[in-house]
């Protein structure tokens, strides 16, 4: 299989840089081999290499093809089911070993940048905007469990208030994380690319897993070479394409549309955007956006279930843009792409392992950003003897989409129409 290019994208195309890895083309011996250059396998790689290890990265396309460089480059905290529901339906223990988990993510994205001065546009700050009032309170319960789990840099916005952070009158209040943020993701993956390069780890581009010879020590095939490793990472996420079907089954690809405008005028940027803070809504189908490092407005949204590719975004997108920002009817949008995550039927992170030497993570349903880094820090020390946290994630129940893979698009299809009506009535 040959590698593809990265999908047009603003970030694409706004690359620090556009080196191109080999492909492996010999056998050779790793401490681990990841499989994926994505946000997880870069996390979990980095960590590793940071310990000592020697580390392998074998990448189907190139870094950061999948939705590690496409998505909406927000810090955003916890996981795409909030503390609570894990408490609920979990327990105790394991809603509050997750609990001090929940707000790691974006400290150790903050720290990658600052070790290894990676060049990603990070600005701080993010925003939970309520469209109506039950998002409100329900803003309101999520600044007391927050603040209840130890995260205190939090604000509640009135109908008023919010309008002093963004340009528009749709919204009916808002929660500011000032430790949120945002950032450009391709470039943060890159950066991390480079410091396990610099640590020794090698990274391999057009080099999709062909097969996985389990033993005690372990050999992961491509096309035209092999590593052999003590243990191997899984961080295909929406990606595997067949590799391990098993765990495919547990989930669901998806994707999501963005678009990026032309750069705006610092005018129409402080109209729109007055702090320059990263704002999601808190329908199901949210909404998203930001100014990117050179002035465009990056606004993603909806939901395409089974990762089928829209023919025109743009006619996705502009429609929900224009409804918050009136105002840039006349913008012309530069940008316009698709790309795929991973929706668990719970929502939550699938972490586990293929017999003794094999780990993987994926399925951060929406939530990716942070969640990813953090599976990164908690496979490594996994690896490193130290399972009590990977065996947290470990330890939740795994389903499979009811129907199997004929009938989990149209049953979670009829669940999103479900929620999106029930956004509409603010019910």
């Amino acid at each position: 299989m040959t590698a593809q290019a990265h999908t047009t994208s603003y970030y694409a195309a706004s690359a620090n840089e556009k080196q191109l890895r080999p492909a492996l083309t010999d056998n050779i011996d790793a401490d681990v081999c990841v499989i994926g250059a994505g946000f997880t396998g870069l996390s979990s790689a980095l960590h590793l290499a940071k310990a000592g290890l020697k580390v392998v990265v074998l990448e189907a396309n190139r870094i950061a093809f999948g939705a590690s460089g496409r998505n909406g480059g927000q810090i955003v905290h916890s996981y795409s089911r909030d503390i609570d529901f894990i408490h609920k339906h979990y327990g105790k223990d394991t809603g509050t070993a997750m609990a001090s988990m929940a707000f790691e993510g974006g400290e150790i994205i903050r720290g990658l940048v600052e070790e290894f001065n990676i060049q990603c546009d990070l600005k701080d700050g993010g925003i939970f905007a309520a469209c109506n009032d039950k998002q409100m309170r329900e803003l309101e319960g999520k600044k007391a469990l927050w603040q209840a789990n130890g995260h205190r840099q939090l604000e509640l916005l009135s109908e008023t208030e919010i309008q002093n952070h963004i340009g528009t009158g749709r919204y009916k209040g808002g929660l500011l994380d000032k430790s949120g943020g945002h950032f450009h993701p391709m470039n943060l993956a890159l950066g991390e690319a480079a410091a396990i390069e610099s640590l020794g780890g090698q990274i391999f581009e057009d080099s999709a897993v062909t097969g996985i010879d389990q033993q005690a020590i372990t050999r992961v095939n491509t096309a035209r070479g092999s590593v052999t490793a003590k243990y191997v990472v899984v961080a295909g996420n929406a990606y595997l394409n067949g590799l391990l079907p098993k765990l495919e089954q547990k989930a669901m690809p998806c994707g999501t549309q963005v678009i990026a405008t032309e750069p705006l005028s610092k005018d129409l940027q402080q109209q729109l955007l007055p702090g320059d803070k990263c704002v999601e809504d808190c329908n199901y189908l949210l909404d998203y956006f930001r100014l990117s490092g050179d002035g465009r407005l990056i606004y993603g949204g909806g939901v395409t279930y089974g990762a089928r590719e829209p023919g025109k975004i743009e006619s996705l997108i502009v429609p929900k843009m224009l409804k918050t920002f009136p105002m840039l009817t006349q913008t012309k949008v530069d940008f316009a792409w698709t790309g795929n995550f991973l929706l668990t039927l719970m929502r939550l992170p699938q972490f586990g392992r293929i017999g003794n030497n094999i780990f993987y993570a994926q399925g951060y349903s929406g939530h990716g950003i942070t969640s990813t880094h953090l599976a990164g820090r908690v496979i490594a020390e996994a690896l490193q003897g130290q399972a009590e946290r990977f065996d947290v994630f470990a330890g939740l129940p795994q389903y499979p989409f009811p129907g199997g893979r004929t009938f989990r698009i149209p049953y979670t299809a009829m669940g999103a129409w479900y929620y999106t009506l029930r956004d509409k009535l603010g019910i």
